[in-house]
């Protein structure tokens, strides 16, 4: 291997080091936010049982053939069905039950009429609703037919008894949380949400709310890399900044490990003489584990650390410390290697080509794949450049919904050309 890695090698090193996390079995809110890890398979049909869809009345199609408006038909009310009832009454010829959507179907009726269809019981015109404790027996007026089957939603019609319902590999939003409680699974067994260690480094580093003292900045980067993990779907930890000690660092990485999957550092990692993180992790014991730090064919995001600590293997990404860096580091890297430890079967964002705006000519540097920060409009199919090259500009970043992608191999893009755009607004 050359002393410089390609983008492509560094990240197939890292998802061939991480696996999917062992499945466990979670509560149904719990489960919200992981993966499944088995076939969802339906064990009663659903809807259990027909039921109706409108609120009106169940009926026998065959008893309103003809009615209209200047000839209705009188059927019989001999009673009511709510959703919950039991045991529902049964229609026969000339007669109707009042029925309430999602009541189930009586025995005989083959049609629902929706109440706007009939007088309601009053004896006058058409109904516009329900009248609250209206009559539940007597007679109905109805000025429509409805055809055989109309306003029923069937057993099964959403999904038969014995049908899989969700497949292993399934992310569980809220759609999923809502069809697992539907069929009645009270629990569900997933792979867990990676627990995600944030540190940052650096003497410099100042706590978000504290009073910048002379040279101190503020520590962006511990909560940027925590935010964007989260919104990968991980479980986040983020621990307060460490100086430039490597014994101190030492220590709070080993403190950690017992609550970690994956650990992400952020500084520390270039060849200044102060690069803690370099010098905390370089030449670990053997039971310590190993990191290697390597010089990668980006910008931003050259230098990269990746390896693994303590005697349970956990992984660990260094990444730069400038703003950007860190970000583009974590959406190529990280992000990646958390989707494949949660178990999803395609780990990446989407990405798209589109046309490139600017003012003029941008030039990237030679053997590099450059990611730019850009606003993507879908709708035209274009990509705009906001901000500049440097990895410090945190305003544009903050505008940014992509990552425009220039090839190693491309030195100057021009307005017009066509180009590999990175989604960064897209949920995955």
């Amino acid at each position: 291997m050359s002393d410089i890695w390609s983008v492509n090698d560094h990240l197939e090193d890292i998802l061939a080091a991480v696996r999917p996390l062992e499945p466990i079995e979670l509560q149904l809110l719990d489960a919200h936010g992981c993966v499944l890890a088995e076939d969802v398979t339906v064990p009663i049909a659903l809807p259990p049982f027909d039921n109706s869809s409108m609120d009106g009345y169940a009926v026998r199609s065959a008893d309103l053939r003809g009615a209209g408006h200047s000839a209705p038909v009188r059927l019989v009310v001999t009673g009511e069905v709510v959703a919950g009832t039991g045991d529902p009454p049964v229609v026969g010829p000339g007669q109707s039950v009042r029925i309430m959507t999602g009541g189930p179907l009586p025995q005989g009726a083959d049609a629902v009429v929706p109440v706007e269809w009939t007088d309601g019981g009053s004896g006058h015109g058409p109904a516009e609703a329900m009248a609250p404790g209206s009559v539940a027996y007597g007679q109905v007026q109805v000025f429509r037919a409805p055809e055989p089957g109309q306003y029923i939603r069937t057993r099964g019609s959403d999904i038969a008894a014995g049908s899989v319902a969700l497949t292993a590999g399934t992310l569980i939003g809220a759609p999923q949380v809502g069809l697992l409680a539907g069929i009645g699974r009270a629990f569900v067994r997933v792979r867990p949400r990676p627990r995600v260690v944030v540190v940052s480094t650096g003497s410099e580093l100042v706590r978000p709310g504290d009073e910048l003292g002379p040279g101190r900045i503020y520590d962006s980067n511990s909560f940027t890399l925590s935010a964007a993990a989260k919104e990968a779907g991980a479980v986040v930890y983020r621990v307060s900044a460490v100086a430039d000690d490597a014994r101190a660092l030492r220590t709070v990485l080993e403190d950690q490990l017992i609550r970690a999957d994956l650990i992400v550092t952020s500084g520390g990692v270039s060849v200044g003489a102060h690069d803690v993180v370099k010098e905390a992790l370089s030449n670990l014991g053997r039971t310590a584990g190993h990191v290697d730090f390597r010089q990668i064919a980006m910008q931003p995001g050259k230098p990269q650390g990746f390896g693994v600590l303590g005697e349970a293997r956990i992984p660990v990404l260094a990444l730069p410390g400038n703003p950007v860096s860190s970000y583009v580091s974590f959406e190529v890297f990280v992000r990646p290697a958390l989707r494949r430890m949660s178990g999803l079967p395609n780990p990446f964002r989407p990405g798209v080509r589109a046309t490139l705006e600017a003012d003029g000519p941008r030039s990237s540097p030679p053997g590099k794949r450059q990611f730019l920060r850009g606003v993507h409009d879908s709708y035209r199919r274009t990509v705009r450049p906001v901000g500049g090259s440097g990895s410090h500009l945190t305003g544009a970043l903050a505008h940014a919904d992509a990552l425009i992608v220039v090839p190693e191999h491309t030195t100057e893009i021009t307005p017009g050309d066509e180009l590999d755009v990175v989604l960064l607004d897209t949920p995955v």
